[in-house]
């Protein structure tokens, strides 16, 4: 019987999946109602608040969009919004208490899932993945300003 050499692609799509999986898993009991893009937004405004604007542009989707997942993430309460005070007209999305406790959990299981990593592969297998990713999505990517509230 020959070994199967697993598709590249779809190592990376299962890996991915299973990531998601065990985060939304972690995080069920204390926050039921995660949406799949509230981890984005989350992390965009916990590294400061913005407008409506300003979160569709770094979600590259648009405006009306962005307001739609901001106008649901508000009534589930994770942000809420207050006025600008560098702007009387402008609204700003901050994260509330609760959405400041749903970031807090989802950065501890990113933490527990990469010592989980390092403790099976080991550490250089981990760096070297993790060169790896970097290198598949480019410096620029990496460096692009939108996503920096992602690397926190």
């Amino acid at each position: 019987m020959t070994a199967t050499r697993l598709d590249f692609g779809i190592l990376l799509l299962l890996a991915c999946e299973e990531f998601v999986t065990g985060l939304r898993t972690a995080l069920a009991e204390d926050f039921p109602d995660q949406g799949t893009s509230d981890g984005y937004v989350l992390r965009c405004l916990g590294a400061r608040p913005m407008t409506v604007s300003e979160l569709a542009t770094r979600l590259n989707m648009s405006k009306q969009g962005a307001g739609q997942i901001a106008d649901d993430m508000e009534r589930r309460g994770y942000v809420e919004r207050r006025p600008d005070p560098q702007d009387g007209r402008a609204r700003l999305l901050h994260l509330s208490a609760r959405g400041e406790a749903a970031l807090a959990a989802a950065r501890r299981f990113h933490q527990r899932y990469e010592r989980r990593l390092v403790r099976e592969h080991g550490r250089d297998a981990v760096e070297a993945l993790r060169a790896v990713l970097g290198g598949m999505i480019g410096v620029e990517q990496v460096a692009d300003p939108r996503f920096r509230p992602m690397h926190l």
